[in-house]
């Protein structure tokens, strides 16, 4: 099974820890670019080239409300990343509560204490 352009956009832009934290930043709000270069130690030029793979990919969206350039995530973006890794299986869910019961019901209790 091939991927698509954008999804290997969606994974190129994943596969840096910056945009991953930007990523995380904005899950909060929507931020001024300024602000989201705040916690990080490089330039705002440094910063945009990220916001600007972050963009290509879909990943958040940029608009200008006056003079400032706000950053907005863009929740779906993920959803055919997501979709895919699902496709292995491995990256279902845990049910934590169904897991216990099983474990309960396997294990033997435990020794009574002296």
């Amino acid at each position: 099974m091939a991927m698509t352009a954008p999804l290997d956009q969606v994974f190129a832009a994943l596969a840096d820890p910056t945009r991953r934290a930007i990523l995380a930043m904005l899950l909060e709000d929507d931020m001024a670019v300024t602000d989201v270069a705040d916690p990080f130690d490089m330039s705002l030029a440094a910063i945009s080239k990220h916001l600007g793979v972050l963009t290509t990919a879909g990943l958040i969206s940029q608009e200008k409300r006056g003079r400032v350039k706000w950053c907005k995530l863009e929740p779906d973006a993920m959803r055919d990343a997501s979709i895919w890794m699902q496709g292995f299986g491995q990256f279902e869910p845990v049910n934590l509560d169904a897991f216990e019961r099983f474990l309960a019901a396997e294990l033997p209790d435990p020794p009574a204490k002296p």
